[in-house]
């Protein structure tokens, strides 16, 4: 027998899922169903009657039904006006096929079913018996991806080769809802979002900015190794900057747009390279003065689409790490090298590159109105981020089309733990930008030039990392990274004054302390320290608060470790300068 390619069967068993709600509720409109990652779906127009997922067991047997005939797939060419027959009852087919290009529609006819399709599908629908599936979840979808459409329902299904890689794939989706970064930031009280403020703008509680404050300065240390020295600018600025950068138009749906009584237009930045670009335009430069590096932690504000915001991956408000390379072009090479080290110099500590990809994004030159710049300039840069890669091993993968504006760059994509790929760091290659706005740097014959123009993010969005951190950790964030890192627990009152002093020379040390005061069971303050996934928990009673000696619950360890406050308070310093990852 033919082997089936997992595709394929994805595709077919879309098809076959059509095919049973035509069975089951007659002439249902439906728009598109293609084969996915992991799976399939297929968007409907669906009846009153029809109740959401209560259904999905009857729509399963009905498909099992289906494959069970072992009915085939028929593929032909039809004229559009024989389509439009076909498909009369429908009327979003219908205005797919009027969109068509050609005079003919594929059209495959499956049993009594027909659909508008390319294919390709198995031959017979009792080849799909081999593969592990199941109908997943309901969803909604805008007819075409356009909100300004009518909304449909949306049916998820998963197929796999076999039921074992199904049973893996559910075990990984259960996972991923435990680790759901919006679930575990509501348990650890570290965002909220509010309707009165808004959708997409997350606010962080004492406990998630502290979280935000050591990244920042960890990340702030790194850079300064590099050279790179801290800026600030201000969150909006006029309409002319961002159009002679390009981004006016690249997010011309995105910008908000701020209007005074001055009749000034003004926008909320969208990113934060053209203000950088003015402050090095601000004086004249020499080459003597270059490379010049600045870093700067500040808000972006994209007007993202309602249906698309979503937790801390997707909001209006973003705090971008962002950072930016002006130098000469014999400088270019070991800036680009020393980038991607503080990459690696920071993510060390959370070991997230080890299962990390690196993308080569070039540009699609099939659309070149897509990008700035000359092609020689572009050309150039996809070389030179080419041999770095290939250099530094990094086993880059070539995407076409992934550039950026102005220029290629090396992107590092990480996976969540529901298998969405996330782009972080990235190194990226201007030679547009600071010709746009004229930026300009003396050499050392006198003659004036344009600097090459880096562009880099090594933690980028604030708001995604931590989403993919509070993810990996499960929340169990290690020492140096915890909003609360020791819960002391006083076993009853007579305690809680040593505990408080005890507290107090934690603080002097720099380590973050809780008390635990409440009149409750010591079992029961320890099941909350430990639902707050705090690294140590240290029980207080008489011997803690005569001797020196701790009783000590780490995190991960069913043991109680016996130490000295001298001994602990010093382990814990290291640890946290360490960054330790247990």
């Amino acid at each position: 027998m033919k082997e089936i390619n997992i595709e394929v069967a994805r595709h077919s068993l879309a098809h076959v899922m059509a095919q049973a709600m035509h069975r089951l509720y007659k002439n249902v409109n439906q728009g598109v169903g293609p084969a996915i990652k992991n799976g399939f779906y297929q968007d409907f127009i669906l009846p009153k009657n029809f109740k959401g997922e209560e259904e999905l067991p009857q729509l399963k047997k009905e498909m099992q039904k289906i494959i069970k005939e072992n009915l085939e797939f028929v593929k032909k060419q039809v004229s559009k006006k024989e389509a439009l027959k076909i498909f009369a009852y429908d009327k979003y087919k219908s205005e797919m096929i009027n969109e068509l290009p050609g005079d003919k529609v594929t059209v495959h006819t499956c049993g009594e079913y027909n659909d508008l399709c390319k294919g390709p599908h198995v031959e017979k629908t009792n080849q799909l018996k081999q593969f592990a599936w199941k109908l997943e979840r309901i969803a909604g979808a805008y007819w075409k991806g356009d909100e300004k459409n009518i909304m449909m329902t949306r049916i998820y299904g998963l197929a796999f080769e076999n039921k074992e890689e199904l049973a893996n794939y559910l075990e990984m989706q259960k996972q991923a809802e435990l680790r759901d970064h919006r679930k575990l930031g509501k348990e650890l009280d570290l965002f909220v979002f509010s309707e009165k403020v808004g959708p997409g703008l997350p606010l962080y509680t004492p406990k998630g900015v502290i979280i935000i404050d050591e990244l920042k300065n960890f990340i702030e240390s790194i850079c300064r190794k590099y050279g790179f020295e801290k800026v600030m600018t201000p969150h909006l600025a006029k309409i002319g900057l961002y159009e002679t950068s390009g981004h006016a138009a690249k997010f011309a749906d995105e910008l908000f747009h701020v209007n005074s009584k001055h009749k000034q237009e003004y926008v909320m930045k969208p990113v934060q390279c053209p203000h950088q670009t003015q402050i090095y335009a601000s004086r004249p430069r020499s080459y003597k003065d270059l490379p010049i590096r600045y870093m700067e932690s500040e808000k972006q504000y994209r007007a993202e689409k309602p249906g698309e915001i979503g937790g801390l991956n997707r909001v209006i408000a973003v705090t971008v790490e962002d950072g930016h390379v002006f130098c000469t072009p014999e400088q270019m090479k070991k800036e680009i090298i020393d980038l991607i080290s503080s990459i690696k110099d920071f993510y060390k500590p959370f070991k997230l590159l080890d299962k990390a990809w690196v993308s080569l994004s070039v540009r699609d030159k099939n659309h070149p109105e897509k990008y700035i710049g000359e092609d020689k300039d572009w050309d150039k840069a996809e070389k030179i981020l080419a041999k770095v890669a290939n250099e530094l091993k990094l086993n880059a993968k070539r995407c076409e089309g992934e550039a950026a504006l102005y220029g290629p760059k090396i992107d590092f994509m990480f996976t969540d733990y529901s298998g969405r790929e996330i782009q972080i760091p990235t190194v990226q290659l201007d030679f547009a930008t600071p010709q746009r706005f004229n930026l300009l740097y003396t050499d050392k014959d006198g003659v004036e030039k344009n600097p090459v123009m880096l562009h880099r993010a090594v933690l980028g969005s604030y708001e995604r990392l931590l989403a993919l951190l509070l993810e990996h950790f499960a929340g169990n964030f290690p020492l140096w990274l915890s909003p609360v890192q020791i819960a002391i627990l006083p076993v009853s009152e007579k305690h809680i004054k040593e505990a408080k002093k005890f507290a107090t020379e934690l603080i002097e040390n720099k380590i973050r302390v809780e008390i635990n005061s409440e009149d409750e069971t010591v079992g029961k303050k320890i099941r909350h320290a430990k639902q707050q996934k705090i690294p140590y928990i240290l029980v207080y009673g008489d011997k803690e608060a005569k001797g020196t000696q701790l009783s000590i619950n780490e995190r991960g360890n069913n043991d109680v470790i016996k130490m000295t406050k001298k001994k602990f308070i010093e382990q814990i310093d290291s640890e946290i300068k360490n960054k330790t990852l247990k």
